[in-house]
């Protein structure tokens, strides 16, 4: 069936509604099935006969691949074609979690798991790669304002999904509801998705590819390592190994003639706050899901239902100030929603730390509201001004490069939020009571957000302003006045031999 061209307009192309919609919906597919797993440990440990723990390798696996399949995502979108990629995608995704589904084991659970994630791996980057090319700067905030919302909906909703499937249907249901999802999302991009010829000549650098999943998946697993098995060194040795393959993976991209990733997009000040402040601001969000039902059932009693209605404020929160923050950027700009974004959460998270049992409930709900109002301006306004000044040929490196680390500071978040529950279980102040290790993980989140508070200030006050500016705004508004693009030496033109454009 073939595809429909996307609209253009005399001054550029017209950013599609229904496509970035498309792509979110099978976003969320992916984000959810990340962690949803977690509340049917115990029902899919008993029906196969095997320890609750054991079930854990079916969630590592899965975002093992997810994350050492983004880098080679991007190269074949540019090989075979981004259209063509991301319907694969969806169709082995979808089929893969009906053998879930069917798995009589957890061996065959697992390695439909492993599938699953393949194909989850090219859905992210290549369905963001799709509608931003389609999508003029102008427009760049409303695009990805429908990105942004599976991963701050995904990790808050998968507990009430999770445990609601679980409990009045099966486990079974959890890969289920993907096959309509599925075959929808299919036969909509066949429709919508607009069809690219890919460049068959277009080289892969195998040393950089084999270094990069070396070292991603090398660190997924030290990450999943110190949370399940932190006593043990591997946590350790496999996190070092795979930091020593990026940094290998690093210099050969630098020195390539053709490397996997374009580097180059890092002397952008706007992509590089995604990799500094970015990282810290996603990884210390990325613990929150995860300490906060444990401090409510482990260090309060509540039960997991009354712990996840709980948490679902913070969902309350993302949805509530969704329809502000486009209009809250383009008034104030990034830098200001950047800091914004952080310095609250670091507030927020400092709160957290003085909840008691005692707490009216009315007045945790609130905080968890706020909470998530502040998280949704920080991944908005990130996902936004990564890509403020970043060129058409350096597009397809700057997407593959940002999921790689978004997955990555997503598990760090968890590990790093494990670890230090661990380490305040050992500090007689905090160890006093039950909730004490988590309002000592709490306080170490707030004090962590602040350098990416830090690393907001240091941008320019005007950064990412070609984005932030509304289209056709005029230029007496102070809210979006010149310069309306960002210092000089974060927008020089890039010498030849460093544009890696569609290498050959």
């Amino acid at each position: 069936m073939p595809a429909r061209n996307a609209p253009t307009t005399e001054t550029g192309p017209a950013w599609n509604p229904r496509l970035a919609l498309l792509v979110a919906a099978t976003f969320f597919m992916e984000f959810l099935d990340g962690t949803i797993l977690t509340t049917a440990i115990p029902n899919i440990a008993s029906d196969f006969g095997v320890p609750a723990a054991d079930v854990n390798i079916t969630m590592t696996a899965y975002l093992m691949t997810v994350a050492m399949g983004i880098p080679l995502s991007g190269w074949l979108a540019e090989r075979v074609g981004a259209r063509k990629v991301f319907c694969v995608a969806i169709t082995l995704f979808t089929l893969a979690s009906l053998a879930c589904a069917l798995s009589p084991d957890l061996t065959l659970l697992t390695i439909s798991r492993i599938v699953q994630g393949a194909g989850g791996a090219m859905m992210v980057p290549v369905g963001t790669l799709l509608v931003l090319r389609g999508t003029p700067k102008s427009e760049l905030l409303r695009a990805t304002a429908f990105l942004v919302w599976p991963a701050l909906l995904a990790p808050v909703l998968a507990p009430l999904v999770g445990g609601a499937l679980t409990t009045y249907l099966s486990w079974h249901w959890i890969f289920l509801i993907n096959l309509p999802l599925g075959a929808a999302a299919f036969i909509t991009a066949l429709k919508i998705v607009p069809a690219a010829a890919g460049d068959p000549a277009r080289r892969l650098d195998w040393l950089g590819l084999a270094l990069t999943t070396a070292g991603v998946g090398s660190l997924v697993v030290g990450l999943e390592l110190a949370t399940a098995h932190p006593d043990g060194p591997w946590a350790a040795i496999s996190a070092v190994a795979g930091l020593a393959a990026l940094v290998c993976a690093v210099l050969w991209m630098w020195r390539a003639k053709h490397p996997l990733f374009d580097l180059s997009v890092f002397r952008t000040r706007t992509f590089r706050a995604m990799a500094t402040g970015g990282f810290v601001y996603r990884l210390t969000i990325s613990s929150v899901p995860f300490l906060l039902p444990l401090m409510f059932q482990t260090g309060f009693g509540w039960s997991p239902l009354h712990a996840g209605i709980m948490v679902a404020a913070v969902f309350i929160g993302n949805i509530g100030i969704k329809p502000a923050t486009t209009p809250l950027i383009r008034r104030f700009g990034f830098r200001a929603m950047l800091v914004l974004g952080s310095l609250a959460s670091a507030v927020t998270f400092a709160l957290c730390a003085l909840l008691t049992p005692n707490t009216p409930q009315a007045l945790i709900f609130a905080l968890l509201v706020c909470s998530g109002a502040f998280r949704s301006i920080g991944f908005s306004a990130y996902a936004s001004v990564q890509y403020a000044d970043i060129v058409p040929a350096q597009l397809t490196s700057a997407n593959s490069v940002s999921a790689t680390l978004v997955q990555l500071a997503a598990g760090s978040g968890i590990a790093v939020g494990a670890l230090l529950i661990r380490v305040y279980d050992g500090v007689p102040a905090f160890a006093a009571d039950a909730a004490g290790p988590f309002r000592g993980a709490f306080l170490s989140m707030a004090v962590l957000m602040l350098f990416s508070t830090a690393d907001s200030l240091s941008l320019h006050r005007h950064a990412g302003a070609e984005v932030s500016r509304p289209a056709g705004a005029e230029a007496s508004n102070p809210a979006v006045s010149p310069p309306a693009q960002a210092p000089a030496e974060e927008r020089r033109p890039l010498p030849p031999d460093e544009a890696h454009v569609r290498p050959r």
